[in-house]
């Protein structure tokens, strides 16, 4: 299962990276969604529903992409440790 952490770097299966801001929920659905931050270019800040932030890449369609999550939580490790 993937894994889910408020303010946690992820790195999309296409190669670029996120902060994940929030989870919000919508007002007449109830569906929850991701908030997250693109970390290149203009930084805008995008939703796209949780279930498919969180969802495995699909190898058929996308055959050669090694990660295994749409958005994998990556861990950095800080330059002072």
């Amino acid at each position: 299962m993937n894994t889910l952490k408020i303010n946690g770097i992820y790195r999309h299966f296409k190669g670029d990276y996120y902060l994940l801001v929030d989870t919000a929920r919508h007002s007449e659905t109830g569906e929850t969604y991701a908030v997250y931050r693109k970390l290149y270019g203009d930084c805008g800040l995008w939703i796209r529903p949780l279930e498919m932030f969180l969802e495995e890449v699909d190898h058929q369609k996308y055959p050669d992409v090694k990660q295994k999550y749409r958005f994998q939580l990556q861990e950095i490790k800080s330059v002072r440790d």
